[in-house]
């Protein structure tokens, strides 16, 4: 039986990552080419498959019909080698992550997707820490983190995991007593809830509502998003918050006060040191927490 011409696996990893990515720039940093070697690797995919797989403008690129139609026939089967590959050399021992991430992200939203990475990859276990100052320990104690961020430090391979909206959160009782109008006399004789390490969310909130000079009754700090959104379910005060936590409680107590929406100063970030990508821990947690979508 003839043996088949295998593609170029090296020129399809490129292509997998960059459109995984969404980006060239990216795919090149992870695999630690040159933009202008991520390039060559995927003509010479098409060159194997005769097709344009992404069209070409300035420095971007994107997917073409073809393009996303063979990614979308190929990603199973590469999906598939890879689990293949890594069952027949995970068979001594266990790959173990030493993860950082906070705890309101790691029950709402890394928890409940965990069970599709342990069917991909049942040897991979992670040790999960909730401590402080995560980004400062990543590369010592933590392998790799999650963390809430206005951008992380230099130095860190990071990807962005999402964009927030702020908004002030609180139980229905005390949104119909404080009305749908905007009235600083009535804000001022409430207590809010602010994250300790996330400040600039009131003031963005405040700003928003031009009403940055609003000093309320008290301000209450919390080191965990989890209590402050108890709290608000319980009438004990206005948590300024994510949409996003909001929407994933799903507790029917709490509501969004005003429905402002204000851009965020911080987002969700995954930040390793580039050299960790090379540890298959890392590298797997990495890419099945990109192409999750999480």
């Amino acid at each position: 039986m003839a043996t088949r011409r295998l593609p170029p696996l090296r020129a399809l990893e490129a292509f997998m990552r960059t459109v995984r990515l969404g980006s060239a720039r990216a795919a090149a940093e992870e695999i630690g080419l040159s933009p202008s070697a991520l390039s060559r690797r995927i003509s010479n995919l098409e060159e194997f498959v005769g097709k344009k797989l992404f069209t070409r403008a300035r420095q971007s690129m994107q997917l073409t019909d073809e393009g996303q139609a063979f990614y979308e026939t190929v990603n199973p089967h590469f999906e598939a080698l890879a689990r293949a590959v890594e069952s027949q050399s995970e068979n001594i021992s266990l790959l173990r992550l030493h993860l950082g991430v906070l705890p309101l992200f790691g029950s709402q939203r890394l928890f409940p997707r965990l069970g599709e990475l342990r069917k991909r990859h049942p040897l991979l276990h992670i040790d999960i820490d909730t401590g402080p100052h995560l980004e400062d320990r990543v590369g010592d104690t933590l392998d790799a983190a999650i963390i809430l961020s206005r951008g992380p430090g230099r130095g860190l391979h990071a990807v962005r995991l999402d964009h927030n909206m702020v908004h002030a959160i609180c139980n229905l009782d005390m949104a119909q007593m404080i009305g749908s109008e905007v009235d600083k006399e009535i804000l001022a004789k409430q207590t809010f809830l602010i994250h300790n390490e996330f400040p600039e969310s009131f003031e963005a909130w405040k700003r928003a509502l031009n009403i940055e000079d609003l000093e309320p009754a008290a301000i209450d700090h919390y080191d965990s998003g989890q209590l402050m959104l108890a709290a608000a379910g319980q009438g004990l005060g206005i948590a300024i918050m994510h949409d996003d936590h909001m929407r994933r409680a799903d507790d029917n107590r709490l509501t969004d006060l005003f429905g402002v929406e204000v851009e965020s100063p911080y987002s969700y970030w995954f930040v390793c040191k580039p050299t960790a990508l090379e540890e298959r821990p890392v590298r797997l947690f990495h890419d099945w927490l990109v192409s999750a979508g999480l």
